[in-house]
């Protein structure tokens, strides 16, 4: 199972899920404080802007970006969930919840999975540029992106409520 929470709820997230591992998406230099339970080399901290085009001062999410994130959802043993969180709880962590289940899902239908996505979260507006470059490294040939403008944008919220996406 897949947790996905703002920052501001991820202590609570963690300890109601069970969670072991933990993946943040935030800009760089906010402070995180790691959950107690959740090992330093089992916390990836992905230092990204929620942008889709590149500004000055900010930092656009490349593909550095993916592979890492890909890399280390690819050795989560899946023993106890993972969380993925990022500031809002919207944008970056509903992206990176999206590819994790297409990538550890592989035979998962990429609109399947958009529509649980949206179904567990009504806030979800996934970054497009993570979504996009997932897309490209996993050979989805473009269907990841037609299945997140499929959903289209979640609803305005200043900040999601934490929500589960199976992986099956």
């Amino acid at each position: 199972m897949i947790y996905v929470c703002s920052l501001n709820r991820l202590a609570e997230t963690v300890e109601r899920s069970g969670a072991r591992h933990v993946v943040t998406l935030i800009n760089e230099g906010t402070p995180v404080e790691r959950p107690a339970v959740v090992t330093l080399d089992n916390h990836l901290r992905i230092g990204i802007n929620d942008i889709v085009e590149a500004a000055d001062g900010l930092v656009l999410a490349g593909s550095p970006h993916v592979e890492t994130l890909l890399g280390f959802v690819q050795r989560w043993d899946r023993a106890t969930p993972l969380v993925i969180h990022c500031y809002a709880g919207m944008s970056r962590s509903t992206a990176a919840a999206f590819v994790t289940a297409c990538a550890l899902a592989p035979h998962r239908d990429e609109r399947t999975v958009a529509e649980a996505l949206r179904r567990a979260s009504p806030t979800a507006t996934p970054n497009a540029r993570l979504v996009r470059l997932a897309d490209d490294h996993l050979g989805r040939e473009g269907r990841m992106v037609r299945a997140i403008d499929g959903i289209g944008r979640g609803a305005f919220a200043a900040e999601g409520e934490p929500f589960v996406l199976a992986l099956d």
